[in-house]
């Protein structure tokens, strides 16, 4: 049974690694797709239109360079687009996925069909973040072809609600790709997401401990030191309720009894403010707990993909023990 969704092909685990603000770039990217899992980036990782287009032009000259040398097929990549009023650069950047004809568009803070159509002009892929039923109800009107639900346990703006209860909601009003993103580290956490009912998983956290990522290097000794008991979440930073590393969160002189505290929205799209408080106050999922190193990306999905095989394979013997009872 092949468990990619159709128009992912090339990936060999299903995995999605997500876009994260001020720490995926091509790097990443590159490395993420020539092993097998859909790397991605935020458009607004790179500071101008012009700067997110020659982002795209160098993942795709390397993608296209390995394929070439390797005769491998590499995972496709997708690009993550704030769909916000604020964001005064949409527009332009929709324009820009079209002219490079991007595989995968994940959308966050809302779902506008004008934007799949766009992107189903070429042939792409647009999934939706969600955090709960009623976002699902939308996109799904919206017409996109998958939803991302970030359960409890996700880094940087996640929901509440556990995945397999999100699971199930979901699975009532949509029947189309389901990723689920919450504390996924490990290739028996990918199984475990396989199990309950999920396409793909979706991990962040467990990419920012990589070298090819952007994080700072005490961003990532950060992640090695924290436990899942560390981790805040709050709307406090960015007014869009999100989980950070407690130990981030004292540094910037955040204390406990701010945590409640809503602060104004503003979901990234003023980079000069917005990145100045992510750059110090570093965001992280319940996953810390399972991340202890900082392998290359090629390392970690190797490693990734041998844990997952080991799970399956003890999963067919405890259905084969099962099947010995009946």
């Amino acid at each position: 049974m092949n468990t990619i969704p159709k128009g992912l092909e090339g990936a060999s685990l299903p995995v999605i690694a997500a876009p994260m603000f001020l720490v995926s770039g091509p790097e990443l990217v590159i490395e993420c797709c020539k092993n097998g899992v859909v790397g991605t980036f935020p458009a607004l990782n790179e500071r101008t239109s012009e700067g997110f287009e020659q982002w795209l032009i160098t993942i795709k000259e390397a993608l296209s360079e390995y394929e070439k040398t390797t005769g491998k097929k590499a995972a496709p990549f997708g690009v993550n687009l704030i769909v916000h009023p604020t964001n005064t650069r949409l527009q332009k950047d929709v324009e820009i996925c079209v002219k490079h004809k991007v595989p995968l568009v994940i959308t966050s803070l809302g779902a506008i069909s004008i934007l799949v159509d766009a992107i189903h002009s070429y042939g792409g892929l647009v999934y939706h973040d969600i955090v709960k039923k009623r976002h699902a109800e939308k996109a799904a009107e919206a017409g996109v072809d998958g939803l991302i639900l970030v359960s409890a346990g996700a880094g940087g703006h996640a929901g509440t609600i556990n995945p397999m209860a999100l699971i199930k909601d979901v699975r009532k009003v949509f029947d189309k790709t389901i990723v689920v993103a919450g504390a996924i580290s490990t290739g028996m956490d990918i199984a475990s997401v396989l199990q309950m009912g999920a396409d793909m998983a979706y991990m962040g956290t467990r990419f920012i401990n990589t070298t090819e990522s952007r994080a700072q290097e005490e961003y990532k000794e950060m992640i090695v030191n924290s436990t899942s008991d560390k981790i805040i979440h709050t709307a406090a930073v960015s007014g869009i309720p999100a989980n950070f590393m407690e130990a981030s969160l004292e540094a910037a002189g955040i204390k406990p009894e701010d945590y409640k505290k809503e602060g104004k929205l503003d979901p990234g799209l003023d980079m000069n403010s917005e990145a100045k408080a992510w750059k110090t106050i570093w965001s992280a999922g319940h996953g810390v707990s399972a991340i202890d190193d900082v392998p290359s990306t090629e390392q970690l999905i190797d490693r990734l993909r041998a844990e997952l095989v080991e799970a399956m394979e003890t999963q067919q013997q405890r259905l084969d023990w099962l099947k010995s009872l009946a």
